[in-house]
């Protein structure tokens, strides 16, 4: 592939408007949008969801959606003008000249397909090389993107890879031809900080040999580390855009400010992260008991797990320890945050909390009850105490219930009769900013916030003392994120309500604990107060997580000097609209 032009653009966007239906149902999703994506730089697309930044995503390789109508004064690739495209010259052009990285690895990679054969598929397409020639170049660019020994990667399908080795597999699958440039659609969402943090500096790596990359994110921490040049999308409109160290350094729109306010890194727990609090609403009362805040000098915490062991066994016959020996307690009222990257053991220890999951040593107390020793008879009228946010809530709701359905099960196991369901279910919907409207959907027609808020209220149903929160932000736009730290603070200091959170993040940790306690293979490397092990780590482990935080002072990318680009290749510019 011959070398672009680093002064020209390759992507060129003007006026560009995409809208779906026809006639007087046509919806313009897109409206007007104008930029430049220039060889070896990083423009990136930031917005909430329904912005409309997968859309334009999408129409650069000509994905747009079925009945999608684009329109523009320009849009061009290179030397190729897109808006003349059939379908044939998308063929050609996907693949071989812009390679495509999206979110999902586990589902965009077939279960089935040796990741060799997955990895080696766009080339056989295109017709490039021999078979010996292909199986050369899918080694190379598995190794480029870090999968080592890349035999013995290649013979492995999807289910035998970690997440961050499936998102690196999809990474190579994107950059095997050679491609001039990559779009990367939310392709680091969900994954470790530490993981993260190698695919960031590997995208890196590719516009630092010429790529043009188009990164598609909500995170502006990580746009901060990884972007040459940046716009913000809202409701399919560009409110600002340039470089990104002007438009995070000095936002002139009120929201590209809300997004920035809205990263729990850089703030403290006192802080609201959201710009505008919401009134502190009623407090609800489920049965008759109020959550009574710790009495002076008590001295049970509300959860206490003592020396955890578990082990699997594992197709071989061996023992993996999962969980060694680990003890921790949550006062009252107070937060511990559980860290760790996939693997370390923190779903295995929320499930040996739950008891769902019988430990092979050691014991929990919830409160003066020995948890984990009790039958399940007898742990079952005292499950309403301890209850479970998850991080995806859609998969733990029945799709078929309406949320007043959904909270009046909960409400159920309390013993709330079901004539008053609807008022106690409403009550709790404004106990976390829903309404009325709520009651009667179904989940999947609810936003994502929508979704978790209604989690919440789910778990807040059965007026329990603790609640163990599964990375239950992981998955949401930041601004949605910010809202629901803020709502589960606020619960918090009205409730009474004590806290394990479970993540991965240590930017949300820092935010909403008390207490942290960091997990690497099953065992407990640092913990103490968040202020100890988050401000003055001990661990050269927990230093490595602390760094790997995605912050917009923290470039990957140094930006060439001006003496050697010129002004074209420095500034993304504005058209007028």
């Amino acid at each position: 592939m011959s070398a672009s032009d680093p002064a020209t653009p390759l992507i060129s966007a003007r006026d560009l408007r995409v809208s779906f239906g026809r006639g007087r149902h046509a919806h313009e999703v897109l409206h007007g949008v104008n930029f430049d994506v220039y060889p070896g730089r990083i423009f990136a697309l930031v917005g909430e969801s329904g912005s409309g930044k997968s859309v334009l995503s999408r129409t650069l390789l000509g994905l747009s959606g079925d009945g999608a109508q684009v329109q523009a004064s320009g849009l061009r690739f290179g030397e190729h003008d897109l808006l003349g495209f059939a379908a044939r010259d998308w063929r050609r052009l996907r693949g071989r000249e812009v390679g495509f990285i999206s979110q999902d690895a586990l589902v965009s990679l077939d279960p089935l397909r040796r990741i060799g054969a997955e990895v080696g598929e766009v080339l056989r397409l295109h017709g490039l090389g021999n078979r010996d020639g292909r199986h050369a170049r899918v080694l190379e660019a598995l190794t480029d993107a870090g999968l080592t020994p890349p035999e013995e990667i290649a013979r492995q399908r999807a289910g035998q890879l970690s997440g961050g080795m499936r998102q690196r597999a999809l990474i190579a699958a994107a950059v095997v031809a050679d491609p001039r440039a990559l779009i990367a659609d939310e392709p680091t969402t969900a994954l470790d900080t530490t993981v993260q943090a190698q695919i960031l500096a590997l995208l890196a790596s590719y516009a630092d040999r010429g790529d043009a990359i188009v990164f598609v994110s909500h995170d502006l921490g990580v746009v901060g580390q990884l972007a040459d040049d940046l716009a913000v999308l809202k409701a399919g409109e560009v409110v600002e855009q340039g470089p990104v160290e002007r438009v995070l350094g000095d936002p002139q729109h009120e929201y590209t400010k809300l997004l920035l306010s809205a990263i729990p890194a850089m703030r403290r727990k006192s802080d609201v992260l959201t710009a505008a609090a919401p009134a502190a609403p009623k407090l609800v009362v489920v049965d008759q008991r109020l959550p009574a805040a710790p009495a002076a000098g008590q001295e049970r915490p509300a959860l206490v797990a003592d020396s955890l062991v578990k082990h699997y066994q594992l197709p071989s016959g061996q023992l993996r320890t999962a969980v060694d020996r680990v003890s921790f307690e949550i006062a009252t009222g107070t937060t511990l945050g559980l860290v760790g990257e996939s693997g370390a053991g923190k779903s295995t220890i929320a499930g040996m909390l739950l008891g769902t999951v019988a430990p092979d040593s050691g014991g929990v107390w919830l409160g003066e009850h020995e948890w984990s020793a009790l039958a399940e008879r007898q742990r079952r009228p005292l499950r309403p105490q301890l209850q479970m946010i998850y991080q995806d809530p859609l998969s733990s709701f029945d799709p078929r219930h309406t949320v007043v359905k959904i909270l009046g099960d909960a409400l159920s196991v309390v013993g709330v009769e079901r004539e008053a369901h609807r008022e106690r279910s409403l009550a709790l919907l404004e106990r976390v900013g829903l309404g009325e409207r709520q009651l009667v959907q179904h989940p999947l027609h609810l936003s994502g916030g929508q979704r978790q808020r209604v989690a919440i209220a789910r778990a807040l149903a059965t007026n329990p003392s603790v609640i163990l929160c599964d990375e239950p932000v992981s998955a949401v736009d930041a601004s949605i994120q910010a809202q629901i730290l803020d709502l589960l603070l606020e619960l918090q200091a009205a409730l009474g309500l004590t806290y394990l959170f479970i993540s991965h993040d240590l930017g949300v940790v820092r935010h909403v604990s008390d207490a942290v306690m960091v997990l690497r293979h099953g065992r407990v490397v640092e913990q103490g107060t968040a202020e100890e092990v988050l401000d003055d780590p001990r661990e050269a482990y927990t230093r490595q997580l602390l760094d790997a935080v995605p912050l917009p002072g923290r470039r990957l990318r140094v930006r060439p000097s001006e003496d050697t680009m010129s002004n074209a290749q420095i500034t993304v510019r504005a058209q007028a609209q």
